[in-house]
């Protein structure tokens, strides 16, 4: 077994966050850097992740954002020496209203406005990329992005493990960090059940439990663990892992080809949450399915594709992920605790959010920080002038109003 070591750099948690932030400091040439985990890498949160990326947003910066971490999940296996198990099948974004119609036709020209090829196309059409919509009378239209696709979670994350340690990144799992420790009012490491790790830098990226690893700090923050769940059907003649990629905003479903079958997830109208102020850093969070809900998602895909009412359920998929009130990441250092930078609150984007997650912390660090990146800063936070209550309530309704609303083009 093996033991503890100091580290100039200590990142808390293997999920495809800390990996990618432990990646990208050291593409950025920090040095002497160690990545800790409970379990193995990409073992909690990020092993339950569906895996889509989604390339249409709603600005143009985000759309090229999006872009750009779709080609460096093309690219990792060559780059990197581990395939992202990158599947590019395409999506359909499936408007069942006018007014989700009309939001697409916006998010077309901003996808156009950002050199991102996509295609507003009727249901009959539709019907054509995707042969499983076997039921089109209600789509008024669909937004079509042929470049878009989705990942295996575990493999991105083992991507950028590989290319961490090929920049001499040390990673330590089954290491259950217990505390932060603090000398001089700062951050000096963390203390694990293996022993003590002294650190300049301390990164918590714990996932759901990052709120609590910053309690052990005296430093309260709302990270919330929302429950998301998707389920896997029997196989099917029609659905493949080539099938397009479908999110339909008006019933808050998603899905995919997973193997020959379907895989159907989506964001409940009235979440399941963990009161944040009651989670310790090495809590274990249970197993929760709610059988009513995932109901609920085959009932909403049941309306453009009815066979789903008659397939069974191979598998069922849950997690927490790590919500905030204003559904902004944590980002960065807190300044009233020196040596403590945040990479958390990813609001179920992690996986796709992972590139640029890791790249927002160098940021944070480089003295240089935009507007974008200074407004994830954990210090909107602090000091607590919100309730837990509240806080737990807007984090949840983040979940629950997943699909955001595009601003309309006069």
């Amino acid at each position: 077994m093996s033991s503890v070591r100091d580290s100039r750099i200590t990142v808390v948690g293997g999920g495809a966050v800390g990996a990618s932030v432990a990646y990208a400091l050291a593409v950025a040439g920090h040095d002497d850097i160690q990545l800790v985990d409970a379990a193995d890498p990409a073992a909690a949160t990020t092993a339950q992740a569906a895996g889509l990326v989604g390339q249409p947003r709603s600005t143009v910066e985000a759309t090229r954002a999006s872009m750009e971490a779709a080609e460096f999940y093309r690219r990792m296996e060559a780059d990197l020496g581990v395939s992202s198990d990158w599947r590019e099948t395409g999506s359909l974004r499936v408007a069942l209203s006018d007014e989700t119609a009309a939001e697409y036709r916006a998010m077309a020209d901003i996808a156009e406005s950002a050199g991102l090829e996509v295609e507003i196309v009727d249901g009959a059409r539709a019907q054509e990329l995707c042969p499983g919509l076997t039921d089109v009378s209600d789509v008024r239209l669909a937004l079509w992005c042929p470049t878009d696709g989705f990942v295996q979670p575990n493999s991105v994350t083992a991507g950028y493990l590989a290319g961490a340690r090929q920049r001499g990144v040390r990673v330590m799992p089954h290491t259950q960090v217990r505390e932060l420790r603090i000398t001089d009012g700062r951050v000096t490491g963390v203390v694990t059940d293996k022993g003590e790790i002294t650190s300049e830098l301390v990164v918590n990226a714990a996932g759901p439990w990052a709120g609590a690893l910053a309690r052990t700090a005296g430093i309260e923050l709302p990270v919330v663990p929302v429950l998301v769940q998707y389920l896997i059907t029997a196989d099917t003649d029609v659905w493949s892992s080539a099938s397009p990629c479908l999110r339909i905003p008006e019933v808050q479903v998603y899905a995919r080809g997973e193997g020959r079958g379907l895989l159907v997830g989506g964001f409940e109208n009235n979440g399941t949450s963990i009161a944040p102020e009651t989670l310790d850093s090495d809590s274990t969070i249970a197993r929760h399915e709610n059988w009513e809900v995932l109901g609920e998602f085959v009932e909403g895909l049941s309306r453009v594709v009815p066979e789903i009412t008659d397939l069974g359920i191979r598998t069922v998929f849950t997690g927490w992920p790590g919500f905030t009130p204003d559904g902004n990441f944590l980002i960065g250092p807190v300044s009233t605790l020196p040596g403590l930078v945040m990479a958390a609150g990813c609001n179920a984007h992690g996986v796709q959010g992972s590139l640029h997650i890791g790249r927002h912390v160098v940021e944070s660090l480089s003295g240089d920080v935009s507007p974008a990146v200074a407004a994830m800063s954990p210090d909107r936070f602090i000091p607590r002038t919100w309730s837990w209550e509240d806080a737990r309530r807007s984090a949840q309704a983040i979940c629950e109003n997943y699909y955001p609303r595009v601003p309309q083009r006069a």
